[in-house]
């Protein structure tokens, strides 16, 4: 699933490809790309899962919660995001990338995914996505992106 949602972002996101596809075409493509239906079927609900998450009515809890609250993960997070994920989320709102909203936006999605693995790698991307589809955080998605990259080139730990 994780492969299924790095190539749409790569493909049509982050290559500033043609946003407004067919879901028919698009799955059709992705079936020629060598996945399987029912992967590509969770890849897509995952999406829009995803963009439900901007629905503030539904989540109100989350837009509500005080910027100096810490999160205490569930025994089922922790079981998910490792505690490399959880310090580097935490890292990430300490520098403003993530604020409380869309750190819970971040591992709403993680806990959506159907993976049985899971690394900080994958946690990268799915802030990507996260950030990518929040509207308003576009310097937030470009912090995140530098971060990746300057930390893919040995210059920060």
């Amino acid at each position: 699933m994780m492969d299924i949602l790095m190539y749409l972002f790569e493909t049509y996101i982050h290559s500033d490809a043609e946003l407004q596809v067919d879901q028919d075409e698009l799955e059709d493509e992705l079936l020629r790309a060598g996945f399987q239906q029912k992967d590509i079927y969770k890849a897509l609900q995952w999406l829009e899962d995803l963009a439900e998450l901007q629905d503030t009515d539904k989540h109100s809890a989350i837009s509500m919660s005080a910027s100096t609250s810490t999160r205490i993960y569930t025994a089922k997070e922790m079981s998910r995001i490792d505690v490399k994920s959880r310090g580097f989320l935490m890292f990430l709102e300490q520098v403003g990338v993530l604020t409380t909203e869309t750190r819970e936006m971040v591992i709403d999605r993680v806990m959506g995914l159907e993976t049985s693995e899971f690394e900080l790698d994958d946690l990268k991307w799915i802030i990507l996505m996260v950030l990518f589809n929040v509207p308003g955080n576009e310097n937030e998605y470009t912090l995140m992106e530098e971060l990746i990259y300057t930390t893919e080139q040995g210059m920060v730990h």
